[in-house]
């Protein structure tokens, strides 16, 4: 297994820019995510990772080997699309085995591995059907079969899971996991879907307009979002905005918004003080907002506009003299639509953004 570094990768058609100056290291053995909106650039990213295609600047390394003009087929690179990518015409066993064959490999090796193969992912029995008389989630694992069994350096996943159902996607994203922890592989891995990033990285980079945006494990790109554009795409429901600037009442520091004030820990204050900033974009995550009684201090107070009921938990967006917030609450006590609703947040939980460049502010 091997590490992939770009280098200053740059990828353009024409005028527009698909991928800008991306460094970027996956490590050797790590299941890395490449995460963001559709257009993003992390397809491409991958494609040039695979040799499908040429960078325009910058460099790509797998491993210490720099292979910008090594042909695809000569990365020791495995990849799995969207789209499975099986022969139809093929069996199951056919299917995994056309790697091996393509490589000269004997019938009775290639027999050996495609069955170590299918009995790692608990395809065995399917082995003399055709693809066509499979789930879904079943000829997944036919085209995870056919990457693993070439013993490759690294897997590339272009959105493995995208055409499976909810609960096949989430049983099939466990499987991913436990097959990279057996394997010890590197795999990179792009999806749009947050969850899967969450879920299943052990870090992240996360891109938007061709351009990367923060690196990082999931935990750390959630609790500490490096701009707007992060802490907005990552989470669900999405961190609520609202626009701001500095003020001191009853000696504290805070944020005045139209809908309230809202204090600001002693560091952070410190640290605005020394910034120099004055407008902000206070972000807030729907889980961070509480409800407090009458006599209770508050930041906001609002209507209940709409009540979605999760079963577990229910998303609330409530109105307030000039926007709109959401708040994800336990089921119970039940919501109703039209109730007076008084919220607080505390110091700790507020994301502080430039609202000029909308990168992130304070610690």
């Amino acid at each position: 297994m091997a590490r992939v570094f770009f280098q200053d990768v740059t990828k353009r058609f024409g005028r527009v820019f698909a991928v800008r100056e991306l460094t970027l290291e996956v490590h050797d053995q790590e299941f890395f995510v490449l995460l963001g909106p559709s257009g993003c650039g992390k397809t491409t990213a991958l494609r040039i990772a695979a040799g499908l295609e040429e960078p325009t600047d910058g460099d790509i390394y797998i491993g210490d080997r720099l292979v910008n003009y090594v042909a695809a087929k000569d990365r020791d690179l495995a990849m799995v699309f969207q789209n499975y990518a099986l022969y139809p015409h093929m069996s199951v066993h056919d299917n995994v085995a056309f790697g091996l064959r393509m490589r000269q490999y004997s019938r009775s090796e290639i027999d050996r591995l495609v069955r170590e193969v299918a009995e790692t992912l608990g395809i065995g029995d399917l082995l003399n059907r055709k693809p066509g008389q499979l789930s879904g989630g079943q000829r997944q694992r036919v085209a995870l079969g056919r990457a693993m069994v070439r013993r490759p350096q690294a897997f590339l996943m272009d959105e493995p899971l995208s055409n499976l159902d909810a609960k096949m996607r989430v049983q099939m994203r466990t499987e991913l996991v436990r097959l990279h922890r057996k394997l010890g592989a590197t795999f990179i891995y792009v999806t749009h879907d947050q969850v899967e990033a969450m879920t299943m990285g052990q870090r992240i980079a996360v891109l938007n307009d061709g351009t990367l945006q923060q690196v990082g494990p999931p935990q750390e790109v959630y609790d500490r979002p490096a701009n707007r554009f992060v802490a907005e795409f990552i989470g669900s429901p999405a961190m609520n905005f609202l626009e701001g600037g500095v003020v001191r009442e009853n000696d504290r520091d805070g944020i005045r918004t139209p809908e309230g004030f809202l204090a600001l820990p002693d560091a952070v204050s410190a640290e605005i003080r020394q910034q120099g900033v004055r407008s902000f974009v206070v972000g807030i995550r729907p889980e961070h907002l509480t409800p407090v009684a009458e006599q209770a201090a508050a930041a906001f107070e609002g209507t209940a506009d709409l009540v979605e009921s999760l079963g577990s938990e229910q998303h609330v967006t409530v109105a307030l003299k000039e926007t709109a917030i959401v708040v994800r609450l336990p089921s119970s006590p039940r919501i109703e639509r039209g109730a007076t609703l008084r919220l607080a947040v505390a110091p700790e939980h507020l994301h502080l953004f430039d609202a000029e460049t909308q990168l992130r502010v304070g610690p």
